[in-house]
């Protein structure tokens, strides 16, 4: 070849280079429209499948026979490892296949020394490490990978080194989660670096980081899929693969979160994140993708309740307005929410439920991951309003995008979740790992000097107030909680039955209590004798279960069963609620009721006020002893709704409340030697909330018209 046919040759290939770089930065910056034939040659890493299989020594030969009319599964969709980006900052070593053999009920060690360990093992569980920076941190501390090398990680360096496991390492870790970690993490290639041109080929927006390695990333993804795979055991424990999506409004911080489940062996090559999008419903998009390959999923929202008002919104999340397209994608990728978990509890808010005496239950009025600790608007943040907003969103021919089942996990940060008032270790780590981090106890004056430093050298208020025994720890601990578990209706202990089960929302929250609870309704479940060994057959063959919906029947009113349980371990039950909401049909005007339906001791509900009466149990604040001889074992009743309409759209679902015990606060403050702190609620009722049984009339005639409309010039002269 002449050398200026080589040197022609050449020369195109920068040409070429940048002609790629400007499609890029014409895409990625919206200047222009793409010619579809560039865009083709993109592909989507997110969309690769990988069966994540390991091959097992022994086949389970000896699983238990299915139960047509299904069993009652305890498990928790929501737990962080070390490869979790905070966990780790937060001084977590603990390994998925540590995670799950927690759950299987061996202990495990706290980062502060102490044993973690479940009164009872669960059935099921989900490591659900973050997606976004999967394995990164854990790698920066690695002085021996290439990535710590670089200069941004040396704040990582040797962080859970052993001597360093302690709680005089919190503020520095908690500078490190608050502002080291975000500045390290947002450090892109140029423009013009290969490895930009390779993020947009493959979609994978995370390759143009300096930051980011995706080796190390998909390594740690498939390790948690191992994990599961491995501890996976049909019919005694199911492990399913999972991640945590987490999203968050880019402005004002409104949590977004969701856990993906998947439903099998196989998933996505790596975890599909905030990086790829901020928009959950591109991360719907994605599940409806992998759906088209044979993966299903699901994906839970949790933590509304620190969402700032923005989790069940009445508009998409670029402001336009909801349509039924929108709500039924929502619904076939998030039939289930997460209601309760360590940090708070989303059923409803006071100022949202002002006559349900119960709805000041561990409410955590806090944006989650904020620094310092700001508020979070109650409205548009909790489970109650939200199915109100569905029912109204369908009034005026939008869909419901909020017909969602309930479920409860941990969003435990140490592998284990603490489910126990009487044994509680929190989230965080070392962070508040003891009573004196968490504020449930005073202050060391050496404690007291140590946060008054950390406050001074990273410009926060101060965290710490001053009540009648001393000075104690203000940083918002003291609003998490000791929750939750999710449950659900199965035939057997498997993947596919449980996923099953998500699916149609046979699925019902506990703050950690192993209450069990059914419900049903229909139009000749009355005709069941409640004491009959066939009671559950039957209300399955007469009528429908929670999270499904009942059609009207010619005007009939239905009826409801409901049947509570204790936990053995827990306290005896008090009282059983089925919370109505329902709209006015002429209006939409949302309106909702709370019904006692059943009570213990015998009691009957009052008519007039729909409340059971006082069954007098006491908890013994000095010790946290309570009485074993008041209270039921079991609530079962059958109820009919006093103000049933039958062209009314409404929903019902059941509460359970036990009687009153010590709040994990009361147990830190006693076994310390002291009283409880006087701005804290010394006692809690533990609960289960069923997932609604949604009641649809026949087609209302009414023709919903809203005000609005545009005249186009184009349309007028068309």
């Amino acid at each position: 070849m002449k050398p200026k046919t080589l040197l022609k040759l050449l020369s195109i290939i920068p040409i070429v280079y940048l002609s790629f770089l400007l499609v890029i930065y014409l895409d990625v910056y919206e200047k222009r429209p793409i010619l579809s034939l560039l865009k083709k040659t993109q592909s989507d890493s997110a969309l690769e499948v990988i069966d994540f299989s390991v091959d097992k020594s022994v086949a389970n030969k000896n699983m238990p026979k299915p139960n047509k009319d299904r069993n009652a599964y305890y498990g928790d969709t929501h737990v962080h490892t070390k490869y979790s980006f905070d966990a780790y900052v937060f001084g977590i070593t603990a390994s998925p296949d540590d995670a799950y053999n927690y759950a299987k009920g061996e202990g495990i060690k706290h980062p502060l020394g102490y044993e973690m360990k479940l009164r009872e093992p669960l059935d099921f569980y989900s490591v659900t490490d973050h997606g976004f920076y999967m394995g990164m941190i854990q790698a920066y501390a690695d002085t021996s990978s290439d990535i710590s090398k670089k200069d941004f990680t040396k704040p990582f360096h040797n962080l859970n080194r052993p001597e360093n496991l302690t709680v005089n390492s919190a503020g520095e870790r908690s500078n490190i989660f608050s502002s080291i970690l975000g500045a390290a993490i947002i450090q892109p290639y140029p423009s013009w670096h290969p490895k930009v041109l390779k993020a947009w080929f493959t979609k994978n927006t995370q390759l143009a980081l300096k930051s980011f390695d995706y080796d190390i990333h998909k390594s740690a993804w498939a390790d948690i899929a191992r994990s599961a795979n491995e501890h996976n055991d049909p019919g005694n424990f199911t492990a399913f693969i999972g991640y945590e999506f987490t999203t968050s409004t880019d402005t004002e911080g409104g949590n977004l979160h969701r856990n993906v489940i998947f439903n099998s062996s196989k998933a996505s090559v790596r975890p599909w994140t905030r990086i790829d999008s901020l928009n959950p419903e591109d991360l719907w998009s994605w599940q409806d993708s992998l759906r088209e390959k044979g993966i299903d999923t699901i994906s839970i929202p949790h933590n509304s309740n620190g969402s700032n008002g923005q989790m069940f919104e009445m508009e998409t999340f670029k402001g336009e307005a909801i349509n039924r397209q929108y709500a039924a994608k929502r619904m076939r990728n998030e039939p289930v929410v997460e209601i309760t978990q360590v940090k708070g509890t989303s059923e409803t808010h006071p100022l949202l439920s002002p006559d349900d005496e119960w709805a000041d239950f561990e409410i955590m009025d806090k944006r989650v991951g904020s620094r310092p600790p700001t508020y979070s608007k109650p409205s548009g943040g909790y489970v109650r309003e939200a199915y109100l907003s569905g029912l109204t969103l369908d009034f005026s021919n939008q869909g419901n995008p909020y017909k969602f089942g309930l479920i409860g996990s941990s969003d435990t940060h140490t592998g284990g979740g603490s489910f126990d008032e009487s044994n509680y270790w929190s989230k965080v780590g070392l962070l508040d790992g003891n009573s004196e981090n968490r504020g449930s106890v005073p202050l060391t004056n050496e404690n007291i000097e140590r946060m008054e430093e950390y406050t001074a050298a990273f410009n926060q208020p101060v965290s710490t107030i001053s009540l009648e025994q001393g000075d104690y720890a203000n940083t918002g601990f003291t609003q998490w909680g000791a929750s939750g578990l999710a449950v659900v209706w199965a035939e057997e202990n498997t993947r596919e039955s449980i996923f099953n089960a998500f699916k149609r929302k046979e699925t019902f929250a506990t703050t950690g209590s192993r209450i069990a609870v059914r419900f049903f309704a229909g139009y000749d479940i009355a005709s069941i004798d409640l004491n009959s060994d066939s009671l559950v057959s039957e209300a399955y063959a007469k009528g429908v279960t929670m999270g499904a919906d009942l059609l009207h029947d010619d005007g009939k009113a239905p009826d409801f069963i409901i049947w509570a349980q204790r936990d053995k371990n827990g306290a005896p039950l008090q009282r059983v609620q089925i919370i109505k909401g329902w709209i006015d049909m002429n209006s939409g005007n949302p309106l909702e009721q709370v019904f006692d339906v059943a009570c213990s001791e015998g009691m009957e509900v009052d008519p007039i006020t729909n409340r059971c009466p006082d069954n007098g149990a006491r908890v013994n604040i000095s010790d946290c002893s309570i009485p074993q001889n008041i209270g039921s074992s079991e609530l079962k009743t059958t109820w009919n709704d006093p103000d049933f309409d039958p062209n009314v759209k409404a929903f019902y679902y059941v509460r359970v409340l036990e009687n009153p015990t010590c709040r994990w606060s009361t147990w830190d403050a006693i076994k310390s030697g002291y009283k409880p702190r006087e701005d804290l609620h010394e006692t809690i009722q533990e609960r289960a909330w069923s997932s609604p049984i949604w009641y649809l009339p026949k087609q209302s005639d009414v023709e919903v018209i809203p005000l609005g409309g545009t005249i186009s010039l184009r349309n007028s002269v068309d």
